[in-house]
């Protein structure tokens, strides 16, 4: 019989095997996007479309995801989804065209909307993930086709499967509560109509009425869906042990419980951790981009300029964690506060990006790697003070009771970020490249091919063995990237004026609640019902 302890510390070895493949995929693909773009002949929409399928997917599928795992036992529906994770990683790896690729990209969203809230208990492992993926991806790229980097999921999900299988205990919810279907249809509706009406002004303009209708459209059926979750909430009326006062309406259990939303520390929390997405987009879509196409390296020197990134994130996560830990107080005396609160890591992490970002935009066509470094070295040092510290935030409002729904509620808005990021912030990079873009001396087939992305403009120049056209499209291309960037930067310094004014200076500490920096097992079994048994 093994003990509860070793118990607890198989089930995160479990977990960590899952997680471990979200985060491979989500820091290789950025770097094989242009080699995509050229093998597939991908616009920079059909970039945008192939990170936006899967984080659409995943966004919509995770709430319903965690109340399936409530309802049909929590193992049951992990190993499933690692099952479609790696069938569709395989599918992307051998799509023959852009639109297959979309497709099987979003398929892949379903598979990962009930591992990625896993990560809540694991994020050490999403940072071990960030220094493997640039080199692991580089390498593929360098000495194989493009699909390499999404074959690569399937031997790590066959290995997840087996820890999964074998290592982690079933447990379902005694309650079986229906699926709140209404909610999930409004909410996908919502931010498929957001993020179509983005990526459609990108590729026509901003007074497109088709883009701006859809747009609309988008933010109307959100607001709906507000409020029918306020009002399934009020029949709903559950207490906080999930026990329904006055019989619910049909047993459905509210999509996202808007009661989470009282607490400023899970608000801010939750937010600001959202909008680092926006921050982050800059660096991981586009940024390989230039290194490849205008700078000229391979997919492996791209991978490796990430480096610098990857270690300022993890002095700032070590740093910060331990500047945020209460002091060991002396001869047995309780703790002494910490020596900075979460307020001011959060405030500062966000200044230190806005200010890095704001020397990133900057960037000129000869701009030197020690350059890119130095200012990637600096944005990833205020990601790794604010990300861990915002998530604490909104994490420790949680009452082991609502864990579950206020993990996965963290999560999916958090990819309603990151899809809104890249819809909107590859626009403004599409926009400003296709206005600066001279190609008033090309056909008209060739000068609408070089304007959808910068790198079927590089293909064409070579092609044509035109230095005016080449140095054109690397031109507009920086162009776009330094507007693009100063929009990063703006987000990042609101942020972090949000965070001075409104973030909790203390966590608001509710019971059962576990700081996201701990992970050993008492952090994945007493968050949320034996986080060890799983609320996915």
């Amino acid at each position: 019989m093994v003990d509860n302890s070793a118990r607890r510390w198989w089930a995160l070895v479990a977990i960590a095997a899952s997680v471990l493949v979200v985060g491979l995929d989500l820091t290789v693909l950025n770097l094989a996007l242009p080699t995509i773009s050229n093998d597939l002949h991908a616009s920079t929409s059909d970039l945008q479309w192939v990170s936006d399928a899967y984080s659409l997917v995943l966004a919509a599928a995770m709430l319903p995801a965690g109340l399936l795992g409530d309802r049909l036992g929590r193992k049951k529906v992990l190993l499933t989804a690692l099952v479609l994770f790696g069938a569709s990683s395989a599918a992307c790896a051998y799509a023959s065209g852009i639109s297959e690729l979309i497709a099987a990209r979003a398929v892949l969203g379903i598979g990962a909307a009930a591992i990625f809230p896993l990560s809540l208990s694991v994020i050490p492992v999403l940072f071990i993930s960030f220094p493997i993926g640039p080199i692991v991806g580089g390498y593929l790229l360098d000495n194989f086709w493009w699909g390499s980097v999404f074959l690569i999921n399937v031997p790590v999900v066959a290995l997840a499967l087996i820890a999964v299988a074998f290592l982690l205990p079933e447990s379902r919810s005694e309650r079986r509560p229906s699926v709140d279907v209404v909610g999930v249809v409004l909410s996908s509706a919502g931010l498929a109509g957001l993020t179509y009406g983005f990526i459609r002004a990108g590729q026509s303009s901003w007074t497109n009425p088709a883009a701006l209708a859809t747009i609309a459209t988008g933010v109307v059926v959100l607001a709906i869906l507000v409020g029918w979750e306020r009002w399934l909430t009020r029949r709903y009326a559950a207490d906080d042990d999930g026990t329904p006062r006055g019989g619910g309406f049909g047993g459905i259990r509210p999509l996202i419980e808007l009661k989470l939303f009282r607490s400023a520390g899970f608000t801010w929390g939750t937010a600001l951790a959202t909008l680092v997405s926006f921050a982050m987009f800059g660096i991981l879509f586009a940024m390989p981009l230039y290194f490849q196409e205008v700078r000229g390296v391979n997919a492996m020197g791209s991978g490796l300029r990430l480096l610098p990134m990857i270690g300022g994130m993890v002095i700032g996560m070590i740093g910060g964690t331990r500047l945020a830990s209460p002091r060991k107080g002396a001869d047995g005396a309780p703790p002494s506060p910490p020596r900075v609160n979460a307020k001011a890591l959060v405030t500062v992490g966000f200044t230190l990006m806005a200010a890095a970002l704001g020397v990133g935009a900057t960037t000129t066509i000869s701009s030197g790697t020690g350059f890119a470094a130095a200012w990637f070295a600096v944005f990833g040092l205020g990601l790794g003070l604010a990300m861990p510290q915002a998530m604490n935030a909104a994490l420790s409002a949680l009452s082991a009771e609502r864990s579950g729904s206020g993990s996965a509620a963290i999560s999916a808005l958090r990819q309603v970020g990151a899809t809104i990021g890249v819809a909107v912030l590859g626009t403004v990079l599409d926009s400003v490249y296709r206005s600066h873009l001279a190609v008033t001396h090309l056909p008209a087939a060739a000068a609408a091919t070089a304007k959808s992305s910068v790198v079927e403009g590089v293909s064409i120049a070579h092609r044509l063995g035109s230095a005016a056209l080449l140095g054109s499209t690397r031109s507009a291309f920086v162009t776009g990237l330094d507007a693009m960037l100063w929009a990063c930067g703006g987000i990042a310094l609101v942020s972090a004026i949000l965070a001075l004014i409104f973030l909790p200076r203390r966590a608001e500490g509710a019971p059962g609640a576990v700081p996201v920096g701990d992970t050993g097992p008492a952090a994945v079994g007493e968050t949320g019902a034996e986080r060890a048994e799983l609320e996915v």
